[in-house]
C-alpha cells in the first residue's frame, strides 16, 4: 500500500505546488495593477515546475501533469493503471490547489483572476489555442524526455523542464495561458464555475505530449531503455 501510495502523494503535491504558485501569482498579479507582467509570472509557474519536478522525481518520476504522464503510457514507459492513478492524483491536486487560493487569497482579486482559470484571447480561435497548446506541450514534453527519462541526460533536476515551461509561457501566455497540463487548467476552471475551452486544454497538451514522447522515443533515444 505505501508503495503505492508513495509517488501518488509526490504527484499530488507537485501539481499542488504549480497551480497553488502560478495561480497565487496570476492573483498577485491583479492586486497589484500587472504588477508581475507577463515574465514575473511566467517564473512562478516556472520556478514551481522546476522545484516540482525535482522534488517528486526520485519517488513518482515527476510527471506533474497528465499530459506526460499520457505521453509516458503512449510510448511504454508507465502501465495504464499507474497512468490511471497518477491522473486522478494531478487532477485532485489542481482542484485543491485552487479551493485553497480561493480560501486564502483575497476574494475579490481571486475571482477577477478566475483562482488562475485560463481563457483563450478572443482574436485566437479554439483550433488555434488547441494547435499553440499542442505546440508548446511538444516542446515541454520534449524536455522531459531529454532531461528526465533518457538514461544519457544531463543531471539538471527540473530544472531544464522548468526553464522550458517558462519559455512557454512567454510565448503562449498572453494568448492561451500556455496550460500545457489539463490538471492545471481544469482545477481552477471547475472551482472558477467556467470551463470555456477545456478541450483545447485536453486535447492540445495530450497531442503534443504523444507526438513529442513518440519522436524521441523512436528517433531521438540513442541507447535501448536503462
Amino acid at each position: 500500500m505505501r508503495q503505492t501510495l508513495r509517488p501518488l502523494v509526490a504527484e499530488f503535491i507537485g501539481v499542488f505546488m504549480l497551480v497553488f504558485v502560478g495561480g497565487g501569482a496570476m492573483i498577485v498579479n491583479t492586486m497589484t495593477s500587472n504588477g508581475l507582467g507577463v515574465v514575473g509570472v511566467a517564473a512562478a509557474y516556472g520556478l514551481a515546475m522546476a522545484i516540482a519536478v525535482s522534488v517528486t522525481m526520485a519517488v513518482s518520476g515527476g510527471h506533474i501533469n497528465p499530459a506526460i504522464t499520457l505521453g509516458l503510457w503512449s510510448v511504454g514507459r508507465i502501465d495504464i493503471r499507474k497512468a490511471g492513478l497518477y491522473l486522478v492524483a494531478q487532477l485532485l491536486a489542481g482542484i485543491v490547489a485552487a479551493l485553497a487560493l480561493k480560501v486564502l487569497f483575497p476574494s475579490g482579486a481571486g475571482a477577477v483572476a478566475q483562482y488562475g482559470a485560463l481563457k483563450i484571447a478572443e482574436q485566437t480561435t479554439f483550433t488555434q489555442g488547441l494547435l499553440i497548446e499542442a505546440v508548446l506541450t511538444f516542446f515541454l514534453a520534449l524536455a522531459f524526455m531529454g532531461t528526465a527519462v533518457d538514461p544519457a541526460a544531463p543531471k539538471v533536476g527540473g530544472f531544464g523542464i522548468g526553464l522550458t515551461l517558462w519559455m512557454c509561457f512567454l510565448a503562449g501566455g498572453p494568448v492561451t495561458g500556455a496550460a500545457l497540463n489539463p490538471a492545471r487548467a481544469f482545477g481552477p476552471a471547475l472551482i472558477a464555475g467556467d470551463m470555456t475551452s477545456q478541450l483545447a486544454y485536453w486535447i492540445g497538451p495530450i497531442l503534443g505530449a504523444v507526438v513529442a514522447m513518440q519522436v524521441y522515443e523512436r528517433l531521438l533515444l540513442k541507447n535501448d531503455r536503462a
